[in-house]
């Protein structure tokens, strides 16, 4: 009988590190599956697109946004069955991985709480001035948006230059998401990693980009 490869969070990182990243084939399978795809989903830093609605909800600010506050809870809740997507790749090995990751500092998620509760959010991991969006989920209008607007504003703020998406989705290139080929990601992979990337930068610097998005 094949041995099953045993996944650590070094593995993960140094996987990362060479392009590749882990997805579960359902909640209940036990065996995940590496990919690195040949076209491959970022959002530029400088070139998210928000638009008038999403602008007008930023500008209300309904939602309190933390950083790191509840990675669990947000991994869980990107998990979680939803309508239309009754089952997940996040699965418990996927979820256990990630929790180490964050308690190793390399995972992150950004919050949208509303009267204490957690109603939209996403989790990465991030490696160098490299940031590997995992996964969103939304309990409110926008709350998936305005956690990924947050989120590029806090990796501008803090020097990142990658925000890798893995995949394009319809929701994300509206928000500006492109794919480009295996070898330029790849390029731009090497480079970001090397280089320095702060994800708590002052918060006087996030305000600043985030004041970018509302006017």
């Amino acid at each position: 009988m094949p041995m099953r490869l045993v996944v650590t969070p070094e593995l993960l990182i140094a996987a990362y590190r060479q392009g590749a990243f882990p997805m579960g084939r359902g909640r209940d399978d036990p065996d995940l599956v590496w990919l690195s795809p040949l076209r491959r989903g970022v959002i530029p830093l400088d070139g998210l697109h928000v638009g008038r609605s999403l602008r007008k909800v930023l500008r209300k600010t309904p939602f309190t946004l933390t950083a790191d506050r509840d990675f669990q809870g947000v991994v869980a809740a990107c998990a979680a069955p939803a309508p239309g997507r009754e089952d997940t790749w996040i699965t418990p090995q996927i979820a256990s991985l990630y929790n180490q990751l964050f308690l190793r500092g390399f995972g992150h998620s950004i919050e949208c709480w509303e009267n204490g509760t957690l109603v939209g959010g996403l989790y990465g991991v991030s490696i160098g001035a490299a940031f590997f969006g995992e996964s969103m989920f939304s309990r409110r209008t926008e709350a998936s948006k305005v956690a990924l607007v947050h989120l590029v504003a806090r990796l501008r703020a803090g020097g990142f230059a990658l925000l890798d998406t893995q995949f394009t989705t319809e929701h994300l290139r509206g928000m500006g998401a492109v794919e480009i080929a295996r070898p330029a990601y790849l390029k731009a992979l090497a480079m970001a990693i090397d280089h320095p990337g702060e994800f708590f930068p002052p918060e006087a610097d996030i305000a600043r980009e985030m004041a970018r998005f509302t006017g």
